[in-house]
This record gives C-alpha cells, structure tokens and sequence, in this order.
C-alpha cells in the first residue's frame, strides 16, 4: 500500500503505462521546484549518469570467479550490466551536452544523500546476498529516477514556452530508465542458487524503506531531492 495517493496527474499517467510498484509518489510541485534552474538539475543529473555507468560496471567486476554466489553467472549477466553501462554513458553525454550548450559545466564534487541511505541497506560482505542487494538498490534507483523523469515530462508539457530540449530529454529517458529498473530487478531474483521466496519477501521491504527514504529527502536541486515545504 502506498504511503501517499498518486495524484491524477499526467505524469502519474505516463507510470501507469508501465508496471510501477513505488510505494510513495512525487508531488507535482516538486517538478515545478526543480525546473527553475535547469543548468543545477542537469548538472546533478549528469553526475548521477557517470555514477550508474560506473555501479553497472563494477556489478561486472563482482562476479570475478566460479568460486563466488556458488558457480555459473546468471544468464545475461555481462551481456546485461555492459548494456546499461553503455546506455548510461549515452544518457550522461546528452546531459552534458546540454549543459555545456547552456552555459553549465560539469561540478567537480557530488553527493546523493538518497543513495547513500540506500546503500546502507546493503548486506555488505555476505556474498550473493550482497548481490543481490545491490541489484535491488540499482533497480530502486532507476525506478524513481524514471518517475522523476516523468514528473519533469509532464510539467513541461503542461507549461506554456516549455523547453523544448528538456523536453525531449526527460520524455526520451523515462522510459530507459524503466527498462534498466526491470533488467537490475530480474538479475536480482533470479540469482542461482536464491531462494525466490525470500528474494520477493526482501525486496517488498526494500521498496517499503525506499519510500520512508525518498519521502524524507531535503530539498535541493537535484533528481533525487526531497519535495520544498
């Protein structure tokens, strides 16, 4: 059940086209917040970007022999990781692209409270539990950024004068990310040797603390910011 209503908004619309199990919904003013800096949010947004091409690579690198999570990779496993890695990297060269095109620059620090709370859920240390862990926090990530993205769609297409180009950019991502969340989530349930019982048990809780976190964000420009009171 979730913890707030979605809204009968467009952007509630685009999720429901696709299977969208988040427990808490971004409310409409939080676009509307966010899009009155676009060169912050873009710059928040390409970081985030080079952060997902890295964490799909390194979730390559964490499955280094036949004597980890019990033997044979999962189907797909290297196939699918560099495939998102390689999206990722597409994504994060349109961003900066318009960033640069906009007079931003690409910041040299970064920090994501909502991700760091998110990984302190990981079972760090514990093999395939890690593992799996990871993969879920991964597909939590994609999924909220992919309602996020939605949000940004949907107000601007509400908006007179809207921006073209972060139209184009929001509405052509949204839909990607969705795709990766599914990719992480399957690659999760479906480790060898995992009990699906306990993987679908583990992650109905994951998606109930991703909710408490990202309802208790502070505000900032940023995709994963908190809504301003």
């Amino acid at each position: 059940m979730p913890l707030n209503e979605p809204a009968a908004s467009p952007a509630a619309r685009m999720m429901q086209k696709v299977d969208c199990p988040l427990r808490w919904y971004t409310p409409e003013s939080w676009a509307k917040m966010q899009l009155l800096d676009p060169c912050a949010l873009l710059n928040d947004h390409a970081h985030l970007e080079k952060k997902a091409a890295s964490n799909a690579l390194s979730l390559v690198a964490h499955w280094p022999s036949d004597r980890h999570l019990g033997g044979v990779a999962p189907e797909g496993w290297v196939h699918g990781l560099t495939t998102i890695a390689n999206d990722e990297t597409e994504h994060l060269r349109l961003v900066l692209r318009l960033l640069d095109k906009r007079g931003g620059s690409l910041s040299k620090g970064h920090s994501n409270p909502y991700a760091a709370d998110l990984r302190a859920l990981v079972r760090a240390g514990q093999g395939k539990l890690e593992t799996a862990d990871r993969l879920m926090v991964s597909a939590l990530i994609e999924l909220r950024s992919c309602e996020r993205f939605a949000c940004l769609a949907a107000e601007l297409e509400s908006s007179a004068g809207a921006d073209p180009e972060l139209l184009r950019l929001y509405k052509g991502l949204w839909a990607a990310e969705h795709g990766h969340f599914h990719a992480f989530l399957e690659l999760a349930l479906e480790l060898p040797g995992a009990d699906r019982a306990e993987q679908d048990a583990r992650w109905a809780w994951m998606l109930g603390q991703e909710a408490q976190i990202i309802s208790k964000q502070n505000f900032y420009i940023g995709m994963h910011a908190g809504v301003k009171n």
